[in-house]
């Protein structure tokens, strides 16, 4: 028996498309998550784009997957029927769906639909703001589409805004042109390159002067960009919403009695993130490879803190995240848990040096996590004496361009020179 379907309030205003959302629970996963928190989280992300409004949203419990429908006969005789009463247009599938599994289904209910990986492409083309965001969003979409059956490619002469997935043109279904696709890959690597080295000389730059990079990482809505805004005084968009920001910003802070630092807001991880993002996004990303310390802001009120955690983690992993680099759980919402909860939040945080709560909207815990950040960056620095012969003009000026020589002698061979450095500048004056 199928589970009962609630429906959605969406009083803020009128939307373009009539969506329904739809969680496949394949009893057989085994990596299958809890299906109420999966579901709802599915639904916040179709809400995140504002031309939709979701008018019904359901899990389906699947003992198998149909290979050619996703979902049996009559779950979809069943779900057409109540699709047709609410007038729904546009059917997410918080999944995996198949190029056949779509097909099929959008000709059998008579709508479009988008799994998990197309709504968050959507989405992060929706948010893209810089012109980095923008080119790295059309190649992950690109690459999606490479091997499915696609609409008009009216959003390719876009420079912002949705994929074309949701309204506009397009009715009709084309197969898509691999070849077209494939130069149009090329184009956009090729300015994609150009970007990259402006963010490459700008990392540079900044590498000439010594202040430590602390980044911000977690699963989105976690409230990192509240977090930055609250330390920083910045304008990032901090919104109950996910995917809010999209393009990392840094800001430089001063810590009380600590040094200058670059604060860095990334952009929010998600569970199953497409591997296409990963790969585009990668560019974007490395702020968080070049860091001296990682904060990894936790919503400690959400059902699925650890499960959230994990998939951060695993992100982190697979970028390949130095293991020397110092990180931070955060644990953040504090106001949102009841009181005995973050009482025992706080002790736990105060018996770990690396685990800190907080409440980036109260305020509470911000002064700590400012001091912790401050005396992990005094500890990070250590001291060495360094030999360079008289060739090596270009390594000794690097060294004195980052204000890191305590003191230098000349010998008869060159010069002995004692620095203050952090990991980071060392790895970097080894690739000089």
């Amino acid at each position: 028996m199928s589970r009962p379907t609630f429906q959605i309030d969406n009083s803020d205003g009128p939307r373009v498309t009539r969506a329904w959302v739809l969680h496949p629970d394949i009893k057989t996963d085994n990596d299958r998550r809890a299906p109420e928190p999966a579901l709802a989280e599915a639904v916040a992300l179709a809400e995140a784009l504002p031309e939709l409004e979701v008018v019904g949203a359901e899990v389906v419990p699947l003992r198998t997957v149909h290979a050619g429908m996703l979902f049996g006969k009559g779950k979809i005789e069943e779900l057409e029927q109540r699709m047709k009463a609410a007038e729904v247009e546009l059917v997410l599938v918080d999944g995996p769906v198949t190029p056949v599994q779509q097909r099929n289904l959008e000709k059998a209910w008579g709508v479009k639909l988008l799994d998990r990986t197309g709504l968050i492409l959507e989405i992060f083309s929706d948010r893209a703001a810089t012109r980095e965001g923008v080119l790295q969003v059309e190649m992950a979409a690109l690459n999606y589409q490479r091997t499915r059956l696609v609409r008009a490619w009216t959003h390719l002469e876009r420079q912002r805004g949705g994929l074309g997935f949701v309204g506009g043109p397009g009715e009709t279904q084309i197969e898509a042109d691999r070849r077209a696709i494939d130069d149009q890959l090329v184009r956009l690597r090729r300015q994609l390159e150009k970007v990259v080295k402006t963010r490459a000389l700008h990392r540079a730059a900044r590498a000439k002067v010594p202040f430590p990079i602390v980044a911000l990482v977690g699963y989105t809505n976690a409230g990192k960009s509240t977090l930055f805004n609250r330390l920083t005084g910045a304008e990032v968009m901090a919104k109950d919403m996910l995917f809010a920001t999209l393009d990392p910003t840094m800001r430089s802070l001063v810590l009380p009695d600590g040094p200058e630092i670059i604060l860095s807001d990334t952009v929010g991880f998600i569970s199953d993130l497409p591997t296409e993002l990963v790969a585009s996004f990668r560019a974007t990303l490395e702020e968080v490879l070049a860091a001296d310390i990682i904060c990894h802001v936790r919503d400690v009120s959400h059902a699925e803190t650890e499960e959230q955690a994990q998939n951060v983690r695993d992100i982190l992993a697979s970028l390949g995240v130095p293991k020397e680099t110092r990180s931070f759980e955060v644990w953040n919402k504090l106001d949102l848990l009841p009181e005995d909860r973050a009482d025992a939040m706080r002790a736990r945080a105060a018996r770990n040096d690396d685990l800190l709560a907080i409440s980036a909207i109260t305020g509470e815990g911000l002064e700590a996590l400012q001091e912790t950040i401050a005396e992990a960056l005094q500890g990070a620095v250590r001291e060495a004496v360094l030999t360079l012969g008289f060739s090596d003009g270009k390594k000794r000026a690097w060294l004195f361009a980052q204000d890191v020589v305590e003191g230098e002698r000349q010998t008869e061979d060159g010069f002995e020179i004692t620095v203050r450095w952090s990991a980071r500048q060392e790895a970097e004056f080894q690739q000089n």
